[in-house]
């Protein structure tokens, strides 16, 4: 639009100052362009609700978030840096990335998925992940002197966040593990990769997780993760307190726990609803 071009121009040389990236520039402009194309006006002559409007209209086609957020940077910058208008930027609110319910195995799928891992040492360490609750850089990462078997606990050495934690041990899984020494003979790293001077490389872990969904006939999608997911959902449906289930997994905050509480069947089942409250007659009166 021939508008547009003095516009543009200012645009470009607050961006430059800024010391924005060329791409960054470029996805700038092509989003206000996108936004005056869509009201046929120049962009200095649409207002806040117009920007409404907008992302209203871009949600509505289905547009990624990353792509509404990216929309919504653009348009601060332009009305806040090239409008010199301070006022309306913090108006224009940024999309919030969806959260997904995590996928969470049945025991019963546990079973049939770790059951349908061929390798000893993909199987116990998989086991291992689900039984502690672990994450792959976890599980990868322990060693055999990690496994303390006369107090039943499991170090996490450098977790996430470089913090250390317990998690339990339980008697299973230290038979499980009893075997899988007789039989591998494990010296410093509990799952060692080729070269016995390194753990086991993640992408095997990951790779044995595909090919175990696959044999086991799973239609879920399965990870690493996905089996710490199902540990934590499974606590919860046992009756373990969140706070617990908190410290085991190594969250900071109780937040990114509760999650769990969303997929958990039996949290749901023994939620009673507000209609178990009243009186009603099914029938109406005649």
């Amino acid at each position: 639009m021939a508008e547009m071009s003095p516009l543009r121009r200012r645009m470009v040389e607050d961006m430059t100052l800024r010391n924005l990236s060329p791409a960054t520039q470029q996805s700038y402009l092509h989003a206000v362009s996108k936004f005056s194309r869509f009201f046929g006006r120049s962009p200095d002559r649409l207002d806040l609700e117009d920007v409404r409007t907008y992302q209203i209209h871009l949600a509505a086609q289905g547009v990624a978030w990353a792509t509404l957020n990216q929309t919504v940077a653009a348009l601060r910058f332009f009305y806040g840096v090239t409008l010199g208008r301070p006022e309306i930027p913090e108006r224009i609110a940024y999309a919030r990335e969806p959260r997904r319910l995590p996928v969470v195995l049945s025991t019963d799928e546990v079973v049939r998925f770790l059951e349908a891992v061929p390798s000893l040492k993909s199987r116990t360490a998989l086991t291992t992940a689900y039984a502690a609750g672990l994450r792959v850089s976890e599980v990868v990462a322990l060693k055999v002197a990690d496994i303390d078997s006369a107090r039943m606990l499991i170090r996490v050495e450098q977790g996430k966040g470089r913090k250390d934690r317990y998690v339990m041990l339980s008697a299973q899984l230290l038979a499980i593990l009893r075997t899988y020494w007789r039989l591998a003979k494990p010296c410093h790293w509990l799952f060692p990769g080729r070269d016995q001077d390194r753990p086991i490389d993640q992408t095997v872990l990951h790779a044995a997780c595909r090919s175990a969904r696959e044999a086991a006939g799973l239609a879920k999608r399965v990870t690493v993760h996905t089996l710490r997911h199902s540990f934590a959902t499974h606590l919860l449906e046992g009756g373990a307190d969140i706070r617990i289930i908190q410290v085991l997994l190594g969250h900071t905050n109780i937040s990114t726990t509760a999650r769990y509480t969303q997929v958990s069947s039996s949290t749901i089942q023994k939620t009673a609803s507000p209609l178990d409250r009243l009186r009603l007659e099914v029938v109406p009166p005649g």
